[in-house]
């Protein structure tokens, strides 16, 4: 039996809410047979303690399902944790057995054996702390599937926003704004949003990196030397980007209504928008990627493991997301 049709699922941090979302949503049958990359024992133990029965069904390479599990049961590819987990403690001593989920996931999508891979939050610091060089998921997926580029997006639903620069001092994205990284990131956009999102021509609005999309070069030149010649360029190519528009008024429904995904230069200038919109059924994607990978959009809620009080709104919304995009895929 293969797994081509299944779906993988990571809980993360072992002492975060990961593995408890895990449990809460396997109280409900999921149209595709999704299987939990983690420590059999740690979920047992995590649903004792939040009252919960799911019945965990241990699958492998040597036997995959072949049809949902059951509403109340858990299908587990067991991942053993080195030492065991204790809810809001974080221990070095399980960094590994975090990535060791990770490279199982998303080598099992390289080589066919899921669709796609859907993951609970990870706690960058600890793992670091283990002495292990970790960024987070993104670029540990970048280089295991030895990916160059890729785009980080969030969507929910209505809206969906990609970022030209992620995580970088507000000092220093103006610089990091060049005609090549737009050109990759804009070209990575459009073709997911073809290929992973079944959207044969995407219409794409594009943010301008300065207030009042620079005002004609009054408020800063990056927009005439660089965004809109880029631009004019891929257009000529055939995509539909509009822009640059100014931020404060592209987030409207007279933009949006039409829209299929929003490019925006930085992480503040799109994403707090996004998180208004759809604060608890929102979700990551990564762009680029060979492979589907969609995540939860928030962190590991230490003080909140093993209480039973998380909302698994996110998660949800990330596995509808990556079902979807897996069909758009065979389609």
């Amino acid at each position: 039996m293969t797994a081509q049709h299944c779906f993988a699922l990571t809980p993360g941090e072992p002492a975060g809410i990961g593995p408890d979302l895990c449990l809460l949503l396997a109280r409900q049958a999921q149209p595709a047979p999704l299987v939990a990359i983690a420590s059999r024992e740690l979920l047992a133990e995590r649903a004792k303690q939040l009252g919960l029965n799911i019945e965990l069904l241990t699958v492998g390479p040597q036997q995959w399902p072949d049809s949902p599990a059951a509403a109340g049961s858990l299908y587990v590819w067991d991942t053993p944790l080195a030492t065991p987990a204790i809810p809001g403690k974080l221990t070095p001593a399980n960094a590994a057995y975090v990535l060791q989920t990770l490279t199982r996931a998303g080598q099992g999508c390289l080589d066919g054996t899921f669709a796609g891979m859907i993951t609970a939050p990870v706690h960058k610091g600890v793992i670091n702390e283990a002495g292990i060089a970790f960024s987070g998921h993104t670029e540990f997926l970048a280089e295991l599937t030895h990916t160059q580029q890729v785009v980080m997006m969030l969507a929910t639903r209505g809206l969906r926003v990609a970022l030209v620069t992620t995580h970088l001092p507000l000092k220093d994205v103006a610089a990091a704004i060049t005609t090549e990284r737009l050109e990759r990131v804009t070209r990575i956009l459009h073709a997911d949003l073809q290929s992973k999102f079944g959207i044969a021509e995407p219409r794409i609005l594009v943010c301008g990196l300065n207030p009042h999309a620079g005002e004609g070069g009054h408020l800063g030149r990056e927009e005439i030397e660089i965004i809109e010649p880029t631009l004019e360029r891929l257009r000529s190519e055939g995509m539909n980007l509009i822009g640059p528009l100014p931020a404060d008024t592209l987030f409207t429904p007279k933009y949006l209504e039409h829209a299929d995904a929003v490019l925006a230069m930085y992480h503040d200038q799109g994403l707090p928008v996004l998180k208004f919109k759809g604060f608890g059924a929102a979700l990551n994607v990564t762009l680029g990627l060979p492979i589907i990978r969609t995540s939860v959009d928030h962190g590991t809620a230490l003080d909140l493991a093993g209480t039973g009080k998380v909302d698994i709104g996110s998660l949800q919304v990330a596995l509808e997301t990556a079902y979807q995009m897996a069909a758009s895929r065979q389609e």
